[in-house]
Formats: C-alpha cells, sequence, structure tokens
C-alpha cells in the first residue's frame, strides 16, 4: 500500500455520513495508530515524521483527518468529541489490523484515552500502547469552557458560535456551544482511568496550552496502568522540534521493548 495516497470509508448514515480520509502504511506489528490534535490534520510534521519513523522500521502505520479537517468531508462546525472518536474507532476497527501503539497529540491524547477505555471495556482491546504528546484531556471543559472570558460564554450561550481568533479556512477560528456541551459526555474529571496497557507521557514545560500540571493530574488517574510521564524542561506545546521528535521515536521503541515485538 502506497502510503502517499488516501483512502475513504464513510462513517455514520443519512445525515450524519461524512467521509474521512485516511493513509496507512503496511507493515508489521505493533502498528503505530496516529491521533492529531484539534484543528490538525494527518500531514503535520509529527505524523509525516512518524511514517518515516514506520517506514525505517518496517512497521504498519495508520493516520487520518477528522471530519471538517484536511481531506475529510464533514462540515467543522459539526464537530464534536463524539463525532470524532466514532471517526477514529471507524478507522481503528476498519483500516488497521493487529496489535497497535496509539500516539496521540493534544486532543487527539483525550481522544487516544477515549478509545482506549472503550476498546479495553468491549473485552477485546487491540491497544498495545499509548504514547501521549501534551494530552488534552477533558480540553473542552477544562482548557476551554473554563478559560473563556464571560463575554465569550455569553456569546456562545446566546449565538451557538464563537470566534476565538481571525476567519481561517473551514471556519477552523471559530468554538461552538455543541462542541463544549457535547464534551461533558466525555470527561474523565477525577475517576480512575483503565486502558489496559503501558501509557508513556510527554509533556512540554513550556506549555501554555496544555499546562504540564495536566498531564500530572492524568499519571494519578492512570495509577493502576504502568505509566511514565517524561517532562521537557524547554518544550512547547507542539513538541515536534528535532530533539522533541527523537523522544517520541524513543519513547515508541521503549514501547516496543516492553510489548515485546
Amino acid at each position: 500500500m502506497d502510503a502517499s495516497s488516501p483512502e475513504y470509508l464513510t462513517v455514520g448514515s443519512g445525515g450524519e455520513a461524512r467521509d474521512i480520509a485516511f493513509r496507512r502504511r503496511q507493515g508489521g506489528e505493533p502498528g503505530l495508530f496516529w491521533l492529531a490534535g484539534y484543528v490538525a490534520d494527518m500531514t503535520g510534521n509529527k505524523a509525516s515524521a512518524l511514517d518515516q519513523f514506520a517506514a525505517d522500521r518496517h512497521l504498519a502505520f495508520t493516520r487520518f483527518d477528522y471530519s471538517g479537517n484536511g481531506l475529510s468531508g464533514g462540515d467543522f462546525l459539526d464537530g464534536t468529541i463524539s463525532r470524532w472518536l466514532e471517526e477514529a474507532e471507524a478507522v481503528f476497527d476498519r483500516a488497521t489490523a493487529g496489535r497497535q501503539i496509539v500516539v496521540g497529540s493534544s486532543m487527539g491524547g483525550w481522544i487516544a484515552l477515549r478509545l482506549a477505555d472503550l476498546l479495553h471495556r468491549r473485552g477485546a482491546s487491540r491497544i498495545a500502547g499509548l504514547i501521549l504528546i501534551a494530552p488534552a484531556t477533558d480540553m473542552t471543559e477544562d482548557l476551554m469552557w473554563k478559560r473563556f472570558t464571560r463575554k465569550a460564554r455569553l456569546e456562545l450561550e446566546r449565538t451557538g458560535v464563537w470566534a476565538q481568533a481571525p476567519a481561517s479556512e473551514r471556519n477552523h477560528h471559530l468554538i461552538t456551544r455543541k462542541l463544549i456541551e457535547d464534551g461533558r459526555n466525555h470527561l474523565f474529571s477525577d475517576r480512575p482511568i483503565e486502558v489496559g496497557c503501558p501509557v508513556h507521557i510527554l509533556q512540554g514545560l513550556e506549555d501554555d496550552t496544555v499546562p504540564a500540571a495536566h498531564a500530572t493530574q492524568l499519571v494519578t488517574r492512570l495509577a493502576s496502568d504502568d505509566v511514565v510521564l517524561t517532562l521537557v524542561k524547554d518544550g512547547d506545546h507542539l513538541l515536534s522540534r528535532p530533539e522533541d521528535l527523537q523522544r517520541m521515536f524513543a519513547a515508541i521503541e521503549g514501547m516496543i521493548a516492553e510489548i515485546g515485538s
């Protein structure tokens, strides 16, 4: 399979149907499954670096665009954690095989945890491990709603949308009330999180989007699982510098050694 050629699968039915674009590279186990952050697509620096990493090590690698992003169909303004999680589950189930290490960045870290929790409760999870990069767990509440000004909250409640930045392609500058309200259905809050696999978190101490304290609090809720937290003293939210990418590769290689190839 040529990993540069996008494929598509349909998620949802009727008016909820949307075509989700994904790319996959054939290879050995454990495969790598990438979950991008909010408004990011599958061609970002970390995803592209992971593709090359997988190719060099002959590992399978799968990545996709959430609806309303990149090559996928759908309206971004319809985007919610429920929809994007449904898409992640569909791509994981239908486009991957065998054991997978799921690598999630920012919002993708939250969706990775929700996906692992869902599949663990299902009792037949193929997720062998999680690599979480600045995981934005409970993002819509803790990192959005609670940080919004009173004016922004009133605008969301009154109109259903709030412009957090100047106009951008596909309405990525708009945050919807639907996103915030749906997110409350997926909050982990303070409850224990059972994912049934080892977890390695990479977190920059200079991250002003997802504070380091957010990651350390997450570790306490993952106490029943094998968890490693790596703090990068001068790291920002993206953690996409060459040295950061090397840390991500090292985390993956360490997890492969731990779980066995």
